[in-house]
């Protein structure tokens, strides 16, 4: 198990992003959480096995429709045994 934090920049508030990306994770089968950070980017941390995290680190790189992700920094960091995929308070 690996889990990478994820910040994405771009048109990625208001547009059903975090939603989208938690039912996004629950077909790709990893853990973690969204949330809005109030410089209008979103934090996301995704764990599970190495190809189903760069599948979801694929899908943040596009985005749901109505989105515009201008860029996705990514860094590793330890796994915490999430057992579903949620949507946090804005940070």
């Amino acid at each position: 198990m690996i889990r990478k934090r994820a910040i994405v920049t771009g048109t990625v508030q208001g547009v059903g992003f975090r939603w989208a990306a938690r039912e996004q994770a629950q077909a790709i089968g990893v853990t973690g959480w969204a949330r809005n950070r109030a410089d209008g980017s979103v934090e996301v941390e995704v764990e599970g096995e190495p190809a189903a995290v760069d599948r979801m680190l694929a899908w943040l790189r596009e985005g749901p429709p109505g989105s515009e992700v201008a860029g996705l920094d990514v860094t590793d960091t330890a796994p915490d045994g999430d057992d579903g995929f949620r949507i946090r308070q804005t940070a």
